[in-house]
C-alpha cells in the first residue's frame, strides 16, 4: 500500500485478525474499505485480490486457499499446510509492500487461487 491512510487501515486489519481471527466482526467491511483505498492508489492487482478475499470469506467463512508452495530438491512444488488465520495474515502482510517484485508474484498466486475457488 502506498498511502499512509491505506497502511494504517491495513495494519488495523492485521491487528484485528491477529486478535480475533477471520471470524472477527467487521473484517469484511474493513477489507471493503481497504479495497476502496487500493482503488484510489490505482493498483488493480491489490484491488482485485482484496475483493476476491472478502468474497471468499463471505462465501466460505474460512480462508483455506492453497497459494503458498514449497519446493523440494528435485524442483517439485507442493502446497504448504497453513491455518486460515495465518494464511490471511500472510496475504495481508504481502500487501504492506505490494510493489516489491516477489510480493507481487505471491499476491498473483493468491489472486489465481481465489479466482479458481470462487468461479
Amino acid at each position: 500500500m502506498k498511502t499512509h491512510a491505506a497502511n494504517e487501515k491495513l495494519q488495523s486489519i492485521i491487528s484485528l485478525v491477529e486478535k480475533k481471527g477471520i471470524s472477527a466482526n467487521g473484517l469484511i467491511d474493513d477489507l471493503k474499505a481497504l479495497r476502496e483505498l487500493a482503488q484510489i492508489e490505482q493498483d488493480p492487482l491489490v484491488t482485485k485480490v482484496l475483493r476476491l478475499t472478502y468474497e471468499y470469506l463471505q462465501e466460505n467463512q474460512s480462508f483455506d486457499i492453497q497459494a503458498q508452495y514449497d519446493e523440494d530438491e528435485e524442483g517439485n512444488e507442493y502446497p504448504l499446510e497453513i491455518d486460515d488465520n495465518e494464511n490471511l495474515l500472510y496475504l495481508l502482510n504481502l500487501l504492506k509492500n505490494a510493489e516489491h517484485k516477489l510480493n507481487r508474484e505471491e499476491i498473483k498466486d493468491y489472486r489465481t487461487s481465489l479466482k479458481e475457488e470462487l468461479y
